[in-house]
């Protein structure tokens, strides 16, 4: 499929905690995609872009603007909204620091900001450090929850795309003994309405949803708890009565086996783990992560900051070329402006 074209879909891309690899890695995206068509705007810190692209022995050109509608979407010419957060500051790298954390907030703030005034539609963002986060005193577990609180979202999901599997999740980022009574008919319902937003997103106007259970063997009857019979199952049943195409909940050690094989579309998974286990390791290079409910289309790549490897000209692009790629082909949800 051909990425929309720039005069159709703008997206901005921040750049992560820039003691990290995410400034490294957006280049490197950039330059697997420079030409394609799509309309990039950075946002973050020049002067770290500038650094990263002599670390990589690249030379675009360097286009410094105040606006998204100041942006020239040509090859070889890279646009970025330079917020400045740590211009004149000592800041480390390969380390989660205070800087390192306040400037990922920062850069996270000003393309919302762009995004709500309606000058783009789409953001990817590069990987942030929860550590970080806290060093800098902003109060977030992750870029999920800053987003919704920033859009005013209170619905919201994680799914992630990585190859043929698809996951959506019903929890997100807490501690697995808190799981058990956060299933709850209400949440796995909500996530299964996701999961039909996220393929009407995607393009995929007949989905294949499928829930996967909590215990072993989807609780076996009971055998080995009751979430499924008394939570889970309920859930499925109701999405089902308001049409949409859902079943479940399946064994959760069978199920990603038949989305691996394409027999599924989307698996609704009652952990974060549970999910992101076999997706990564059937796609973890190029796995790409999407927030279902907000007003405009948000990805992320699959890995994390990667503090062992920042910074010695060695990290991949894949993964954020791939969120790039799919912020380009998503349909745009309710509210989003272009």
């Amino acid at each position: 499929m051909a990425m929309i074209s720039a005069s159709e879909k703008r997206i901005l891309v921040t750049l992560g905690d820039p003691a990290g690899i995410g400034p490294e890695a957006a280049l490197r995206a950039y330059m697997q995609i420079d030409g394609d068509g799509a309309a990039v705007v950075f946002v973050g810190d020049a002067e770290v872009l500038r650094e990263a692209a002599a670390l990589i022995g690249i030379k675009p050109a360097f286009q410094v603007i105040d606006s998204v509608s100041d942006a020239i979407f040509e090859k070889g010419t890279l646009n970025i909204i330079d917020v400045g957060a740590v211009k004149g500051l000592s800041w480390q790298k390969c380390i989660p620091t205070a800087i390192g954390g306040w400037a990922s907030a920062q850069y996270i703030n000003r393309a919302v900001e762009l995004i709500l005034k309606g000058e783009a539609a789409a953001l990817v963002t590069a990987p942030i450090s929860k550590e970080a986060l806290k060093l800098g005193g902003i109060n977030f577990p992750g870029h999920t929850e800053m987003l919704a609180e920033l859009s005013a979202t209170n619905d919201y999901a994680m799914m992630l795309v990585g190859g043929q599997i698809r996951v959506i999740l019903v929890t997100i980022h807490t501690a697995i003994r808190n799981v058990p009574e956060l299933i709850t008919r209400g949440r796995v319902l909500g996530a299964i309405r996701h999961a039909a937003s996220a393929a009407y997103m995607l393009g995929i106007d007949t989905p294949r949803i499928a829930v996967a259970g909590l215990n072993p063997h989807a609780g076996e009857s009971g055998m080995f708890g009751m979430e499924e019979a008394e939570e889970i199952t309920p859930a499925v049943e109701a999405a089902r009565q308001e049409g949409i195409p859902v079943s479940g909940p399946y064994p959760p050690d069978t199920i990603f086996y038949k989305a691996y094989k394409g027999e599924v579309d989307i698996v609704v998974c009652m952990y974060h783990d549970q999910g992101l286990i076999p997706l990564k390791m059937a796609a973890f290079q190029r796995s790409v992560n999407i927030t279902v409910g907000l007003p405009f289309i948000r990805t992320s790549p699959g890995h994390g900051t990667a503090y062992d490897i920042a910074w010695r000209g060695t990290a991949s692009g894949d993964s954020t070329a791939e969120a790039i790629k799919m912020a380009s082909l998503l349909r745009i949800p309710s509210g989003a402006r272009r």
